[in-house]
This record gives structure tokens, sequence and C-alpha cells, in this order.
């Protein structure tokens, strides 16, 4: 990896003694399910400081149309659930990990209803379990019909508002987590911030969580908000954590075509209600893919637009959901998305087209979201717990959220004393810490520029289908990028953002060319079968040219991984 990856420990030069401090027991920073969640767990045993980076409603969460899986009606089992997820997850799931967060769904629910969570019922009240891609029952809850991600937030927001000891911070960006030195094994201590008002400052925490979300918006085609630049998996980088199956990506199949507009979901329960894929000619290709045609697993549904685009020549392929009765009451969101594009979808095809949609890789963590530096923990999209294995399975991560967030924010207690299990006594004030940057003699590149070549690049190399040679393309562009943009300091988040999208870009290119295999949502035109060799887990640290691999199954516990 470029030199510039291996000995940038932070993005911007400080001295912590000179800069505002604040203190808390337990830092989150993200402000979606997973992050709501622990802060509140988090609550009830110390203060809590809760970072968003933009409005607090502003999260990959409340994009989300798709429901939470769990197991919640009588046709269903634990056993279904679990087997439905380590299908999709290619061999690289933790079955241990799986079959606990399955087994807490029902619990994990029922308590956001307790708390005010305001579902989708059927006629009887009960709850109205819907199926999508990948499940073989009906376990899907739903809210507002196609908004339930943003009544998650409303939710979690609420409770998180009414629990004492949690701040919220809105609009403060974490650029980097402190630690006392820059070499392995440093614990975490916190972070250092930003603030349009208040500008930069030190939060230094006993315990840090970090649930900053994906990196969608690194790819063109995404389904992401704008914020889903990778921060936290970039930070974590920098401060020594292991980041694992950076490859997996997976791609949604239906997002809205519409040339010159962005590329707005159109959500896999559309499919489910009984909606087709069909091309200009009307033939309902995934028929011939997939024995559960729509309603396979995403991946296996977006290389099967691909395959049928290319065959026709045509740019996108069309959902056909003209024979869905109450289109309008059952996804208000997307009818009135439609609308704006003169769309209805009871007399016209949506035009639909694969986009980046959810980063299965990231910071790896064990089964309470414990990462390998000490008081750092790893929750939501910005981990990689083993739940989802080489491909996520619908809706499954809203589960993860609720339940890693609470397990996160419960076990994070153990930072507060001396018997932590990490050989570390909690320091109950800062040390200094100095990061000094010499000002580079490199030319500078634009950034808007190198934002959008990356975000190009990505998408052309990095996309639903790969091949050696393009990743290996795409390594060196990135590298050559960085050489003119990881050098600079930045004083805005903007810059900051660009870095970050730079080097977790360079991290999945990377994991992408050296799984030489297709596998779940990573699909090797030139390596089109599973080899056993890679059914492992690829660990990435700062300082190594190349992963460290680790089993399946785990082979120790109480915290180590």
């Amino acid at each position: 990896m470029h030199d510039l990856f291996d000995t940038r420990r932070y993005l911007i030069p400080f001295r912590g003694s000179l800069l505002p401090q604040i203190f808390t027991d337990t830092l989150v920073i993200g402000g979606g399910v997973a992050g709501l969640r622990a802060a509140v767990e988090a609550a009830t045993h110390g203060e809590v400081v809760l970072l968003c980076k933009t409005e607090t409603p502003e999260s990959a969460t409340a994009w989300a149309q798709g429901g939470v899986a769990g197991v919640l009606g009588a046709g269903d089992s634990v056993e279904a659930h679990v087997r439905d997820t380590l299908t999709a997850g290619a061999g690289l799931c933790d079955e241990e990990v799986v079959r606990s967060i399955v087994e807490r769904s029902a619990d994990a629910i029922g308590e956001l209803l307790r708390w005010g969570l305001r579902a989708d019922l059927d006629e009887m009240g009960k709850a109205a379990l819907a199926r999508e891609g990948g499940h073989t029952a009906p376990r899907i809850l739903h809210a507002g019909g196609d908004a339930t991600g943003r009544e998650f937030v409303r939710c979690l927001m609420m409770k998180a508002a009414a629990t004492p000891g949690v701040r919220i911070f809105d609009h403060c960006f974490a650029l980097d987590l402190l630690t006392p030195t820059s070499s392995d094994g440093a614990p975490c201590m916190g972070a250092i911030t930003h603030h349009p008002r208040y500008g930069l400052q030190l939060i230094w925490a006993r315990s840090t969580i970090l649930a900053s979300g994906g990196a969608g918006a690194i790819w063109r085609e995404t389904s992401n908000p704008p914020i889903s630049t990778g921060d936290g998996l970039a930070m974590a980088h920098r401060a020594g954590a292991s980041l694992a199956d950076m490859a997996f990506m997976q791609f949604h199949p239906t997002t809205l075509y519409v040339p010159g507009a962005s590329r707005s979901l159109i959500s896999e329960a559309v499919r489910g209600e009984g909606a087709h894929l069909v091309d200009r000619n009307g033939y309902r290709f995934m028929q011939d893919e997939h024995e559960l045609a729509e309603l396979a697993p995403r991946d296996v549904v977006s290389r099967g637009i691909l395959k049928q685009l290319s065959r026709i020549g045509e740019s996108h392929v069309y959902l056909d959901a003209r024979h869905i009765d109450g289109f309008a009451k059952r996804f208000p969101s997307i009818h009135a998305l439609l609308r704006q594009f003169a769309l209805d979808p009871a007399r016209h095809l949506i035009p639909v087209y694969p986009a980046a949609h959810y980063m299965v890789g990231g910071v790896r963590s064990d089964a309470a979201g414990r990462t390998d530096v000490p008081g750092l923990y790893a929750i939501g999209e910005a981990s990689c717990s083993g739940l989802n294995g080489a491909n996520r399975l619908a809706s499954n991560s809203l589960l993860e959220g609720l339940v890693m967030g609470a397990e996160a924010g419960r076990v994070c207690e153990e930072m507060r004393g001396p018997g932590n299990g990490w050989g570390v006594t909690p320091r109950p004030a800062p040390v200094q810490v100095i990061s000094d940057i010499p000002i580079s003699d490199r030319g500078e590149l634009d950034l808007s520029d190198v934002r959008s070549s990356v975000r190009s690049v990505m998408w052309r190399n990095v996309g639903v289908e790969r091949t050696g040679p393009k990743l290996q393309d795409v390594v060196e562009m990135l590298d050559f990028w960085g050489r003119y943009s990881l050098d600079k300091i930045f004083d805005e988040p903007r810059g900051w953002e660009t870095q970050n999208m730079l080097m977790t870009g360079a991290l999945v290119a990377r994991s992408a060319l050296w799984r030489a295999e297709s596998r779940g949502c990573h699909t090797r035109t030139d390596q089109p079968q599973a080899h056993d060799e890679f059914r492992v887990h690829d660990l990435w640290r700062r300082g190594d040219e190349s992963p460290a691999t680790q089993a399946v199954e785990r082979e120790a516990v109480g915290g180590e991984i």
C-alpha cells in the first residue's frame, strides 16, 4: 500500500492541549439505528455524547425503505432465519453471531414497539409481515409502508432525547480517533471533532462506539445518502484497527433510473408484493436466472439485470408493478417519488438499474462489538461482526443495528474500571496527543475532480462485476491520486471526506484484487468460482501490504477475535 496510507496517523496537525476538551464516559459516533440504540443503552451506566455528522434524522437508516427482519410470525422459526442468513452469506458468516442476533430479534423489535414504533398492521391489528429476497418466510416488519428507516430514527431519537445523560451533537464531524501513541495496541480514548460553530474539539471517552455507517457514496451509482463516505472505516484504519471483508459491497438491483437524477431506491418490498422485472420487450428474464426469480438474493438479481442488458444493448430494465393493487397506500414515499418524474406505477413501467447499497465489510468486531483496538467498539454498517458473511440478507441490517447497538452499549461499561479485560487502566484525565504533519511539496489536485474520479472508477471497475486487471488499475489510480491528496491538510469536511473516500476505496480495491474468486456479492468474471482457500476473513491493518486471514469459526472467546 502507498506509504501515505501507512504513515499518516491523523488527517490534520494539532496540539491536544491547545484545543477545547469535552469529557464523557461513552462517545458514540453515528446517529443511525445502531448508534442511537447504543447511546440509550450506554446511558444506563454513564454519560454519553452522540455525534451526528449532519442533521440527526439524516443517516443511511433514515433512507432505508425496507423493513426489519425478525422471527415474529407463527409460520417462522429461528432455524429458518439462521439458515436463510447463512445461505446468503455464502460460507463467510459466523454462525455463532448469526444465531445470537436472530434469537434476540423478537425481543429487540418488541422493545422498539413498546417505545412507540408505529409499525404497519394487518386488518386483524397484528404485525403485517412481508417477504423479501432470500427469505423463505414472511418475516419483514415495515413502518409507514416504505419509510421504515425514518420511523426507526424518529422512535429512537425520541427515546435518546428523553434519556438522561445523553447529549446529542448535530453537525459534528469526527476526523480521527484519539490514541495516546501511534503504536499497535494503543487504546482508543475518544475522538477529535469539528463543528462549524465551535471548531476543533477533543472529546475524551473511556469507551468509543463507532456507528458511522458505510461507504456507498464512493461509487457513482448509489442508493446511499451523500454523507456515506467511509469516514468511520478510514479513521479506524488510521487508528490501527483491523478491517475485514472489504471486497463485499452489496449492490441493490432496483434504483430508479432517470438520466440526470440521483439514484433513488425502489424497495425490494415492491418485488415482495409481486412486481416483476422485465426488459423493453416485456420479457420476465429473472425466471431464467434463479428459481426465486425477482426474489433471489440481491447479487443474483443485479447480475441478472446486467446480463440481460448486455443481451439487448439497453441502459436499464423495468419494474412492472401495474398489477399491484393499492400501490400508493403500500408505498407512499416511492409513489410520491415517481410522481416527480411523471411516472404512475399503475400505468407505467418503472425504469431501474443496480447501485451500490450496503457495505458488508467493515471494522472487524466480535459478538459484542469489540474491535482489536482497546476501548473501541464497532457496530452497524461500519462493522464486520460476521452476521452478513459475503452477502447481507435483506432487512437484517436494521436488526443487527438494534441488537448489536444494545450489546455494545451494555458491555462498554467494562472500560470504566481497571478489571476491563483489555489490560488497560482507564484514564480519568487526557494525555498529550500531538499530530505533526509536514507541509507538502507536491502539487495539488482539484478536490471535486478527485471525488468525481474516485466514484467513477469505483463504479466502472469495482462494481457488480470485476476482473483482476481492472482492479489492479484501480489500485494504481487510487495510489496516484492519494499521492497528491492524502498529503494535504484541509480545514473543512469536504476535504476530509475526499481523503477518507480515497483510503476506503483503496482498501476495497485491494481486498477485491486479493480475493481471486466469486463469492456472495463479490463477482470476479475472471475467477467465476468460489475457492475453499478464500473461505476466510481477510483482515487489513495499517502498515500491512497484504492481508492477514482469519478462520470463519472463532477459535477464542472472551472478547478476542
